[in-house]
């Protein structure tokens, strides 16, 4: 992982004193886990996907932070660390079917007690200007997720503001890339595959 430990999913994570937070000229975006939607989407296959659907959950807490140079987004880094049991089942359904799928999901997929949190870090970010404080944007990292790390890419829109920086994507992974296997229920299975979207807010840092 590249933080050790847990700590608390509040407010944004400091950089190394070697980093980004001493150029003086590079500004700085804490993520608003609050006013941000992060959902992942599991694929189901089979007769239950017919059934019960493919389930979605939220990602409630997170905590991250992107940097750049104002009007350049030259220099731009990023990076995220996500509590694993924070993932909540946004799908109605009774009571004893929404702790059957977090018990499987918590203890025999994510084995959240072993591996609490997942985490991503930017090595490359590449940009091109679509309009006035408009960006497009192409992430490559390094995702740490169940153990491993692997590279992962994905593209974004971004828009900066004054104050505020909003990032609006979607992209999708195998969980079998990451040693996590595919939970089977009665009439069927999740496929090996799952669909992230995300709009996030980030505040400007003073």
């Amino acid at each position: 992982m590249f933080l050790s430990g847990v700590t608390p999913y509040i407010g944004a994570m400091p950089l190394p004193a070697s980093g980004i937070s001493q150029m003086s000229s590079v500004v700085r975006y804490a993520f608003d886990a609050k006013a941000s939607q992060f959902t992942v989407h599991a694929l189901a296959a089979g007769v239950v996907s017919v059934v019960a659907h493919s389930p979605k959950f939220a990602i409630r807490e997170f905590a991250g932070e992107a940097s750049f140079m104002p009007g350049t987004m030259e220099r731009a880094l990023m990076r995220m660390r996500i509590k694993t049991s924070s993932l909540e089942i946004m799908d109605e359904v009774d009571s004893r079917t929404r702790r059957e799928i977090e018990r499987t999901l918590f203890q025999d997929v994510l084995e959240a007690s072993v591996f609490p949190e997942i985490s991503f870090e930017s090595l490359q970010i590449t940009t091109n200007k679509v309009s006035e404080n408009r960006y497009r944007a192409s992430v490559t990292g390094s995702l740490s997720l169940h153990g491993v790390t692997k590279t992962h890419s994905f593209e974004s829109q971004v828009v900066v503001g004054p104050d505020t920086l909003r990032a609006i994507g979607d992209f999708t992974l195998k969980q079998s890339h990451y040693g996590i296997s595919s939970p089977s229920f009665p009439g069927g299975t999740l496929r090996d595959g799952l669909k992230f979207a995300f709009y996030i807010v980030a505040q400007r840092q003073i």
